[in-house]
C-alpha cells in the first residue's frame, strides 16, 4: 500500500516568509530552503530577524490569515485523497500550519513546533526529528508502505529520492538542473496522473 508525502509550501500553498516578507517589507525574509538547504541555518537566521524588527507570532499569523492555497490545490488534495493516502510533511511549524490546513479540509499535517515566548516573540523551535521528512519516509517504510513524495526545494530531495517514486512541483531551476533524472511538473493534473501511474 502506498501512502503519498506531499510538501505543504510550494506545492499546495504559497512560501509563508516570502509571504510574510511582502507584507512586512523585509525582503531579507524572502530566502527560503529553495535558496538555503541548510534549514538550522535558515531558522535562526529569520529568527534573528524578527528580534531585529521586534515581530513575532502575532505579526506573521495576521498574513497567514489572508494567504489562500495554491488555484487548483485544495481540488487536487481533494481528488488524491479519494484514491491514496496521504500526509502533508512540512518543515512549517504548527502556529503556522493550521489555518492553512483547515482551508485544505484538514489533512493529516507532520511539521514541527515554534517555541514562543509570553509577548508573542518567537525564540526558537523544535523539529520533530532530525531531517522529519526523510525520518518520516524511512519510518513509514519500516511499517511497510511504500512512499511517493513530492517536493520543490533542497529540503524535499532526501524524502523524493527515498521513495518508490518522487516527483519535483514547481520548483526551481536550479533545482530542476541538478536533478535530471528526477521528473518535475508545473501543473496538478500531470503531478496527479504521474503519482496514480505509480500506484499498485
Amino acid at each position: 500500500m502506498e501512502i503519498v508525502c506531499l510538501d505543504m509550501e510550494g506545492v499546495l500553498v504559497p512560501e509563508i516568509w516570502i509571504a510574510f516578507s511582502k507584507a512586512s517589507g523585509i525582503p531579507e525574509l524572502k530566502r527560503t530552503t529553495r535558496d538555503e538547504p541548510d534549514y538550522d541555518k535558515l531558522m535562526k537566521w529569520r529568527i534573528g530577524i524578527l528580534r531585529e524588527h521586534r515581530l513575532g507570532l502575532n505579526e506573521i499569523r495576521e498574513v497567514i490569515a489572508s494567504i489562500d492555497p495554491m488555484e487548483g490545490a485544495k481540488e487536487f488534495l481533494d481528488s488524491l485523497r479519494k484514491r491514496a493516502q496521504v500526509i502533508i510533511l512540512s518543515d512549517t511549524f504548527t502556529q503556522f500550519a493550521m489555518p492553512l490546513m483547515e482551508k485544505l479540509g484538514l489533512p493529516t499535517l507532520f511539521c514541527n513546533t515554534l517555541e514562543v515566548g509570553c509577548g508573542g516573540e518567537i525564540t526558537g523551535y523544535r523539529m520533530r526529528v532530525e531531517k522529519s521528512k526523510l525520518t518520516t519516509v524511512k519510518a513509514l517504510q519500516s511499517i511497510g508502505y511504500d512512499t511517493i513524495a513530492v517536493g520543490d526545494s533542497y529540503n524535499d530531495l532526501g524524502m523524493i529520492r527515498a521513495s518508490k517514486a518522487g516527483f519535483l512541483f514547481r520548483s526551481t531551476e536550479s533545482i530542476r538542473r541538478d536533478n535530471p533524472d528526477l521528473q518535475a511538473f508545473e501543473e496538478y493534473d500531470d503531478l496527479k496522473n504521474a503519482i496514480l501511474s505509480e500506484m499498485t
